[in-house]
């Protein structure tokens, strides 16, 4: 009697769990209710096998629909279980810029937090990373757009559709995958997101391999997890599942999403291309949430009406590229010397914004403080990297034999395999790859197996990585270490051979005044080329290259080099070269990048002058040449202080000063421009400068110059555009009538959410159209709190 009471009691207390599971409205699975119950493995195997039972008895009953709810939601308890233990040990650990080599690092002790901004559209840039870098270098924390990865699928304040589709843009190294690992990381340590069931985390990477095989979604995450296989779900839909797709960017399947076929069976097989523009377009398991993450030049490949959201990864601020030195440093002392080294080189500093190059920075500083005490640090881009490329010879040679000394850093083997790894990414980054598959290495004339050694041997430059059932995958660990050894095989090419592999010139006379002038040509041809790029993708590459012209540098590569033979004169006649280019009106983002490589080439001459004229007062801005503004705008955009407030009277008041230091209006949060005589021309500048998504600018004073009803036209221009994020506008004075303030008010219904501010006074804009600004203040679209408009 009492057996049967207790199992009466335990069919009775299971078939009410069963009961509010098959439950259609019930969204857990029954193995969830059990998470908080403490049970030891006999309970659990009772509840097995009685689980077995019942779908026995529900197939028996020709309950088939009930039966299978049941196995799917029973099966899902323990699916999950094992795939948060399993993601929990791939993701707990990561390698620094390494793959499968090296020191691991928890992820939590090391996870330095990275902000996410959120981004208006899926706007392409396809500007030279470094350019970005900069431009997000010199923009202000801003808290109130920051996002916290845990709530990256919650709608915003004033938004009511929920989020399904969320896409991430950075540059190379920002910290995009770790921010993907951190999230599923805390997913399966049970700390956010508990709502959902399961995260399936992919990169496209993996998925390229797949390119010519046919799958079904299920079959497709089967084929990835072997969990949900042993669990064998046959549909999803009754899930909340997220899927994760890192590196966008290095997508090379079709997405072709105006004429692939629809689908909308996730058991159905199609290729893996179908598969992803079905998703992606919410044909397929639209209940489904996905975060896709891309480098911002390739954004455009998903259509925009297919992503709610769109974010960007900004990098380190200031503090957290302190905190990121302080976590990895053991040795205070230490420390506080690389912090203060890298504050002193803004061109360190700036890329310091990168995690990647922050790992670089330290594994080199760490290297020369340890072995050279009280010696010189690498101030220049080109000295932290052949100091890098110096450390991981010395790593190979220790690991590998060979003394670690300086003379034997460079044996044959390892200058063969630099050679190689040289070639490969200077081939490679002309065509624009960064991710390299066996055809991309054998076009190179490099053999797989070869391949394989140097990811074995410089484990820190060049990695090999294989997912689950996966073809290798080969990279340079950040794009920056691929573009600095394409320089230096360009600049060994040249220096041991007389092959100019920029325009394919030779000599043979090595060290002839032939060679001088074919020295001076080499270097004056990289610069034409760089600044022909329409992008800058050329820009840190030539940085690099003119840097290894320096005597010093080689010296550092002696014994890679046979031979040196930049002379004083070729870098002084490089020099004067690049000096004259800045009266050719480039852009700012030219002009800085060629002061960038005089800094690599330790010419800051032109700078100088224009400090010092700066800090003695004795600056004329009537008598500058277009070197001289170009080196102002570059002062002025790398001094931090600077870019609060831009005052134009300051320096000139005039139009053509203002249309010079735009660059400096674009990074400033405020612009006082009142006053000086501006026309047309300004106004189309500053009309492009409020349309821009880089754009710092906040507030903007325009009063008391005579714009006229033309000139207001073109500033609504910017206001309308949705990247305009301006909140304060003054246009007191500036001969506006009815028809300007027509132009106004369309510009702020067609963009009401960002101006709070505008100043009309000692204008004519006519009754009607004041009433019609009036009634914006009331409007709850609108944020435009203060409007003046009496004399």
């Amino acid at each position: 009697m009492l057996l049967k009471d207790n199992i009466g009691t335990f069919v009775k207390n299971e078939l009410k769990k069963i009961h509010k599971v098959l439950n259609p409205d019930y969204p857990e699975c029954l193995e969830s209710q059990r998470e908080d119950e403490a049970e030891d493995e006999e309970q659990r195997s009772s509840r097995e096998s009685f689980l077995k039972i019942t779908l026995h008895f529900l197939r028996r009953m020709k309950q088939e629909e009930l039966a299978d709810r049941l196995q799917s939601r029973s099966s899902a308890g323990v699916c999950k279980r094992k795939l948060k233990s399993n993601l929990n040990k791939k993701f707990q650990c990561v390698f620094e810029g390494i793959a499968k080599a090296g020191n691991q690092t928890l992820l939590n002790q090391m996870f330095t937090e990275i902000y996410i901004m959120e981004g208006g559209t899926a706007e392409v840039n396809d500007e030279h990373e470094v350019r970005q870098i900069e431009t997000a270098s010199r923009k202000p924390d801003r808290p109130e757009t920051t996002i916290r990865r845990e709530d990256i699928f919650k709608a915003p304040p004033g938004r009511d559709e929920p989020i399904r589709t969320v896409m991430t843009k950075g540059v190379a190294g920002i910290g995009k995958t770790v921010l993907t690992q951190k999230y599923t990381l805390d997913w399966t340590e049970g700390k956010v997101n508990q709502d959902i069931q399961f995260t399936f985390p992919f990169t496209f990477r993996e998925l390229n391999v797949l390119k010519e095989k046919r799958y079904s979604l299920v079959e497709l995450v089967d084929h990835f997890f072997s969990e949900t296989k042993e669990a064998g779900f046959c549909r999803f839909e009754e899930f909340q599942v997220v899927f994760i797709f890192d590196g966008l960017d290095e997508c090379r399947l079709p997405l072709d999403f105006h004429n692939t076929e629809i689908l909308t069976d996730v058991t159905e097989s199609a290729s893996v291309d179908v598969l992803l523009t079905n998703l992606i377009r919410g044909n397929l398991l639209p209940s489904a949430r996905l975060w896709i993450t891309t480098r911002s030049a390739a954004a455009n490949q998903i259509p925009p009406e297919c992503v709610d959201m769109v974010t960007e990864v900004r990098g380190f601020t200031d503090p957290q590229k302190e905190e990121y030195f302080r976590k990895r440093s053991r040795d205070k002392k230490q420390e506080s010397r690389i912090i203060s080294h890298i504050k002193t080189s803004r061109s360190l500093h700036i890329m310091c914004h990168i995690p990647v190059f922050c790992w670089i920075t330290a594994t080199v500083l760490e290297d020369v403080l340890k072995t050279r005490e009280g010696g010189e640090l690498p101030k220049t881009l080109t000295e932290m990297y052949i100091h890098f490329l110096v450390v991981q010879s010395k790593l190979k040679n220790i690991k590998y034999g060979g003394e670690a000394g300086t003379d034997s850093n460079w044996n044959k083997e390892t200058t063969t395999m630099i050679d190689s790894l040289g070639k490969l990414a200077f081939e490679q980054l002309q065509k624009g790859n960064l991710i390299f598959y066996e055809s991309d290495l054998t076009e190179c004339g490099i053999d797989i197996r070869s391949a394989s050694v140097y990811s074995g041997v410089f484990t820190q430059i060049f990695k090999e990585e294989s997912g689950l059932y996966q073809d290798k995958v080969f990279c340079f660990v950040h794009l920056s270490v691929q573009e600095f050894l394409a320089a230096l095989h360009v600049h060994l090419t040249f220096i041991n051979s007389g092959v100019n592999l920029l325009s394919e010139e030779q000599t043979t006379s090595w060290w002839s005044e032939v060679f001088r002038d074919k020295s001076t040509c080499f270097y004056q041809s990289a610069v034409d080329k760089a600044l022909q790029s329409p992008n800058g993708h050329l820009d840190l590459f030539l940085r690099f290259l003119l840097g290894l012209s320096l005597q010093a540098n080689q010296n550092l590569l002696q014994g890679l080099m046979t031979q040196t033979g930049s002379s004083s004169e070729t870098i002084q006649k490089t020099v004067e070269y690049i000096k004259k280019k800045f009266s050719e009106n480039l852009s700012a983002e030219r002009s800085i990048s060629l002061f960038h490589c005089l800094n690599e080439m330790n010419d800051r001459s032109l700078v100088e002058e224009i400090q010092h004229s700066l800090s003695s007062g004795s600056l004329s801005t009537d008598e500058l040449s277009p070197a001289e503004w170009s080196a102002l705008v570059f002062i002025l955009l790398s001094s931090q202080s600077d870019l609060d407030v831009f005052d134009l009277k300051k320096f000139s008041a005039s139009e053509e000063a203002l249309l010079r230091l735009m660059p400096v209006v674009k990074a400033s949060n405020k612009a006082l421009l009142s006053g000086c005589n501006l026309s047309d021309r300004s106004c189309e500048a500053l009309s492009s400068v409020l349309s821009s998504q880089s754009s710092s600018l906040r507030e903007l004073d325009l009063s008391n110059n005579d714009l006229q009803d033309s000139g207001g036209k073109l500033i609504s221009d910017g206001l309308k555009s949705p990247h305009c994020t301006l909140e304060t506008l003054s246009l007191s004075g500036c001969l506006i009538s009815e028809e300007g303030c027509t132009s106004l008010v369309s510009a702020l219904s067609s963009n009401p959410s960002h101006l709070r501010e505008l100043d009309l006074s000692y204008n004519h804009p006519g009754d009607s159209r004041v009433k019609l600004l009036s009634a914006g203040l009331k409007d709850p679209l609108w944020r435009l709190e203060t409007l003046r408009y009496k004399h």
